[in-house]
């Protein structure tokens, strides 16, 4: 006497979808840690660490960009702002989306078509002077007062007293006058910032050789700086 067929459990359950690509799985896990990583560094940015770890600020969102897409290093740089206002609040966290996450963004993107150092540094150095004049603003907004103009004449003010000391016994006088004094303060900016997106450039150069995503090939006496 044969007995019933019994039934089994895949009669009474679906099969179970097909997991998804590990490339995908692998993306979201990188695209968190990377977020996870920029707050990091922003968040140890107001230690002494300070000077050190302001060159990898841009780094965590153009590493998303350089191993994945455009798209994903978007998401990194999303997560990692919405993480840092949670952590810090959105004070914080838009001064680091402007200028650092957006500089590491845009410096990938040229990256990825392998356009020269030229142009990447001198377009990085302008998006990162636009950033800290975006924090200079942003700041006089926060605390309600005008803060170039606080800077512009407190400068002038220690500008003519270092000219009256040190030129005054010779018996030359000299006024600097408050415009000036802001176009120096324009200069400086400007060359702080090119010197800052060049030597992010060379960390970049450093991190991104070991994670396989190269940058294009510096100039050869940039490359002499790197060997």
């Amino acid at each position: 006497m044969t007995l019933p067929p019994q039934p089994s459990l895949q009669d009474d359950f679906p099969p179970l979808p097909p997991p998804p690509p590990r490339s995908e799985a692998l993306k979201l896990v990188e695209t968190a840690f990377l977020a996870s990583t920029s707050a990091l560094i922003w968040i140890l940015s107001y230690t002494p660490l300070a000077p050190f770890m302001r060159l990898f600020f841009p780094i965590p969102v153009a590493l998303a960009v350089m191993r994945w897409d455009p798209r994903t290093g978007a998401m990194a740089l999303v997560v990692s702002s919405l993480l840092l206002t949670v952590l810090m609040g959105p004070t914080r966290s838009v001064l680091y989306v402007i200028p650092y996450g957006i500089l590491g963004y845009w410096c990938a993107r040229l990256w990825q078509r392998r356009l020269s150092w030229y142009v990447s540094v001198l377009s990085g150095a302008l998006i990162s002077a636009f950033g800290l004049i975006f924090q200079l603003l942003f700041s006089s907004l926060l605390v309600g007062e005008n803060l170039w103009t606080y800077v512009t004449i407190q400068l002038t003010s220690l500008t003519n007293w270092l000219l009256d000391v040190s030129l005054s016994w010779l018996g030359v006088y000299w006024v600097a006058e408050p415009w000036m004094i802001q176009v120096v303060v324009v200069g400086f900016i400007a060359f702080n910032s090119l010197i800052y997106v060049f030597t992010v450039h060379l960390v970049a150069a450093l991190v991104m050789e070991h994670f396989r995503c190269p940058l294009p090939p510096p100039p050869k006496w940039v490359q002499f700086l790197l060997d």
